[in-house]
């Protein structure tokens, strides 16, 4: 199995692993909008900011769960389909539009992997994240040899 260590994959926040294996399947672990590290974003998502204010955000955190689960792949294998993916919305009380903010996650996998980056989805929106991110993002993954 593949552990590889680049830039791009993410950097764990506490004690866990950015993702894990069982057979083909693949589990992220939750993942915010990071860049080395570093949140790229903070704060509730407002209903009072335009939407494509978040966009890059989403798609930072569906990239590192994206990173996180191809690090779980040996070298002859590939993602197959994305199965699930959960998007966490830090958002203040009014704000309603979870699902065209998931949208922009499920945008970037469908960019990255075609009609395989698209599989179910919850879009859920919670009172708080780690550090005070706006978005955690989780999927699960099925790998093929190819």
């Amino acid at each position: 199995m593949s552990l590889s260590k680049s830039d791009d994959n993410p950097i764990p926040q506490g004690k866990y692993v950015p993702s894990s294996r069982f057979g083909d399947l693949i589990f992220t672990s939750g993942m915010t909008p990071r860049r080395k590290g570093t949140l790229i974003q903070r704060g509730k998502v407002s209903e009072k900011e335009p939407l494509e204010s978040y966009k890059e955000a989403v798609e930072q955190a569906a990239s590192n769960a994206l990173s996180a689960a191809n690090s779980m792949l040996d070298k002859q294998e590939k993602l197959e389909k994305i199965i699930s993916l959960n998007v966490y919305i830090h958002a203040e009380e009014n704000f309603q539009a979870h699902s065209s903010l998931a949208d922009f996650a499920s945008e970037y996998l469908y960019h990255k992997l075609g009609r395989h980056g698209i599989g179910s989805r919850a879009a859920i929106g919670v009172s708080s994240l780690p550090d005070n991110a706006p978005f955690e993002i989780q999927l699960i993954a099925a790998c093929t040899i190819h």
